[in-house]
């Protein structure tokens, strides 16, 4: 996702494009509808995520978690990518074998073809036609659970329980607004007023999770939710990115005993860990910000072992 920043302040575009897959194309349950609707059909539509970005890391997880994985195939996009687009450069010969494209610009533009915001991940598009169908990352990983219910392995976790509901947004909103996106606001800070609001920020919402967290497992309580997967993603890749290139220095994840346990704790959980490749994470922030990082080096620490050391909060 490409910064916004105006006036020394970070500001995330959370214009997507609208469209919802519902089951039969209804109007869903929650959530605005100001798009098209698509109905739920395994083998139609292809999830694009890249391993390296964290709003496109949400989707795999869940996509694991709830087991979709022969209902929704997966496209895998390189760690790095140009103002044009995202590119298969994993993939032999640098195209998606299921869509044939070579970037992800060409799903975007088969169906709007003057398409005048980032191209974006996670996507979904439909194989037949090739044309993207959503971009909207927070709607893509609520509709994977409510909307593909039918299509769920026996056993998937609830990972929107209806009496948490209330209570589960307004976490989700939290961290979003000063975790997910706070480390951003710090990165992509353009004065040292707007580094200094955003640190204090970030690190009162980082106080206030290790707090939560000292006395339930999860963010919500003994199980997993939509929130720690949320949650997750960013503490992947705090001490690798976030730490150093993005400024976000009080303390590394590592010396927050109640967050890195807790994170621990999930890497080690199936569906988790498997998503994260950390060299993959580290070649996009330090090659891809240029501005932030213009010597394109990128680090060799830390070492990924630490993530297999016990957790202790069974």
């Amino acid at each position: 996702m490409a910064p916004y920043v105006e006036a020394g302040e970070f500001n995330r575009d959370m214009q997507y494009i609208p469209d919802r897959i519902t089951r039969g194309a209804r109007r869903p349950e929650h959530g605005p509808v100001e798009g098209e609707l698509w109905p739920v059909e395994p083998g139609r539509y292809r999830l694009i995520a890249a391993k390296a970005c964290p709003w496109a890391n949400r989707a795999i997880i869940v996509r694991n978690l709830l087991g979709l994985e022969d209902v929704i195939s997966l496209g895998m996009p390189g760690p790095t990518h140009d103002e044009r687009s995202w590119t298969f450069d994993l993939d032999p010969g640098g195209v998606d074998p299921v869509l044939g494209i070579e970037r992800l610009q060409q799903a975007y533009f088969a169906r709007f073809p003057d398409y005048p915001r980032g191209i974006t991940v996670p996507a979904i598009v439909e194989v037949a036609t090739g044309r993207v169908v959503t971009n909207d990352f927070p709607w893509i990983t609520h509709d994977l659970f409510h909307e593909w219910a039918d299509h769920h392995r026996a056993g998937a976790p609830d990972l929107w329980p209806t009496a948490l509901r209330e209570e589960m947004d307004a976490v989700m909103q939290r961290i979003f607004t000063e975790v997910n996106n706070g480390v951003y606001r710090c990165g992509f800070a353009g004065s040292q007023e707007a580094y200094d609001a955003a640190y204090d920020r970030l690190w009162t919402a980082m106080d206030w999770l290790e707090e939560r967290l000292a006395d339930r497992r999860y963010l919500m309580g003994e199980a997993i939710t939509e929130a720690d997967v949320r949650l997750f993603t960013t503490l992947a890749r705090f001490d690798a990115v976030y730490h150093g290139h993005f400024k976000c220095n009080r303390q590394k994840l590592t010396e927050l005993p109640h967050l890195w346990g807790y994170a621990r704790d999930l890497f080690q959980t199936p569906g988790f860990g498997e998503t994260i490749d950390l060299d993959q994470i580290k070649r996009h922030y330090y090659v891809v910000h240029s501005d932030i990082n213009p010597t394109g080096i990128v680090p060799q620490g830390p070492d990924p072992a630490v993530w297999l050391e016990p957790h202790r909060r069974g």
